[in-house]
C-alpha cells in the first residue's frame, strides 16, 4: 500500500509539473530551440513526458499486483505457472513473472 501511495503522489507531482512546464511555454512563446544556455523546452517536455509515461506505467504495475492478490495469483508467474519464490517477490513485489520467464 505504501509503495501505491508513492507511485499515485509521484504520478500526481508529475502531472502537476509537465502542466506548468506547458504553461509557462505557452506564456513564453519565444522560440528557444537554438538556446545556447540549456536545454530546449521542446526537450525538457518531452523529457518530463516520458518520465510521465514510466511513472504512470509503475502505478499501473502496482494495481496490477494488487489485483493478482485479490484473485489470489500473486506470486505465480503469469507466463508458466509456477511459483515466483520470495527473493524475487521480495526484490521487485509487483513482478508478474518469475525470474526465469523475465
Amino acid at each position: 500500500m505504501v509503495e501505491r501511495a508513492r507511485a499515485a503522489e509521484r504520478l500526481t507531482a508529475l502531472r502537476l509539473e509537465f502542466a506548468r512546464l506547458l504553461e509557462y511555454s505557452a506564456d513564453v512563446g519565444a522560440d528557444d530551440e537554438h538556446d545556447i544556455e540549456g536545454a530546449s523546452m521542446p526537450f525538457e517536455r518531452e523529457q518530463l513526458r516520458a518520465t510521465l509515461r514510466q511513472a504512470a506505467g509503475k502505478a499501473e504495475e502496482i494495481d496490477a499486483a494488487f489485483a493478482r492478490l485479490a484473485a489470489g495469483t500473486y506470486g505465480t508467474c503469469t507466463l508458466c505457472g509456477q511459483p515466483m519464490g520470495a527473493g524475487r517477490l521480495e526484490a521487485r513485489p509487483a513482478a508478474r513473472t518469475c525470474a526465469r520467464c523475465a
